[in-house]
């Protein structure tokens, strides 16, 4: 395995959340990064504390994913920052609403950013990401494996995101390009209070798992020696009552 300081991650949904869990994660372990977001300021917050925790380059891009244009700017942006051979998936879009009443257009939002705009960039990279022998990381949900009522829209989306997984590891495994899929539950950040409040519940980000909990999962998956990998792996808060 390359060193850290060899090594360059580009992740999507960095200005907040997971995505800025496993971003810093990464830049204390000395990657480079090419940061991904949509908040200018937020993602400006994130490059300044990856540079410093050791981060040996930082890029930050604003981009919608679900703008194709803008994903496409932000995939030859990262192409000309660095040989990127971690691609980590974090950026995502939930709506709630029953099947009955849901609107057609969040579906489509959904979509667009929650399963084409991963399928776009990884295309878009895969060159890269076989000749680095690199790894892919889709953060997903438990409810990209089991649908709960008023979800239709995003877990229909998430369990296109496994299926993509499962599929593209089949086809990159053979030129060493690892894949994990990582089933989350309920995960504190600012989207996940979003939900509670449409749920009518009290928000209570103690109870739930923190960012940095996955970022660490998502850490020791990276650096275990390339004979192994971690394809799929389930995780969600210890008081499951919640």
């Amino acid at each position: 395995m390359r060193p850290p300081a060899q090594r360059a991650a580009l992740v999507t949904g960095a200005s907040s959340g997971i995505g800025r869990a496993i971003a810093l994660a990464l830049a204390a372990d000395g990657a480079a990064l090419c940061l991904v977001g949509r908040n200018r300021e937020r993602l400006g917050e994130c490059e300044r504390e990856a540079r410093r925790l050791g981060a040996w380059a930082v890029a930050g891009v604003v981009a919608d994913l679900a703008d194709e244009a803008a994903l496409r700017e932000a995939a030859a942006a990262a192409r000309h920052f660095a040989q990127i051979d971690i691609l980590v998936h974090a950026a995502a879009e939930h709506s709630h609403g029953p099947v009955e009443t849901a609107p057609a257009a969040a579906l489509d939002r959904q979509y667009r950013t929650n399963l084409r705009a991963p399928y776009l960039l990884t295309q878009l990279l895969l060159p890269a990401l076989r000749a680095r022998g690199g790894d892919v990381v889709f953060v997903n949900s438990t409810q990209g494996i089991t649908a709960g009522p008023d979800v239709s829209q995003y877990a229909a989306t998430k369990h296109g995101l496994a299926a993509l997984a499962d599929s593209l590891r089949a086809e990159v495994n053979a030129s060493g390009v690892r894949v994990l899929t990582l089933h989350l539950g309920r995960t504190a950040s600012a989207m996940q209070e979003r939900i509670f409040a449409e749920e009518g519940r009290p928000y209570r980000p103690e109870k739930l798992m923190q960012p940095a909990d996955v970022a660490a999962m998502v850490m020791a998956a990276l650096r275990l020696p390339r004979r192994a990998e971690v394809m799929s792996l389930a995780m969600r808060p210890a008081e499951k009552s919640y």
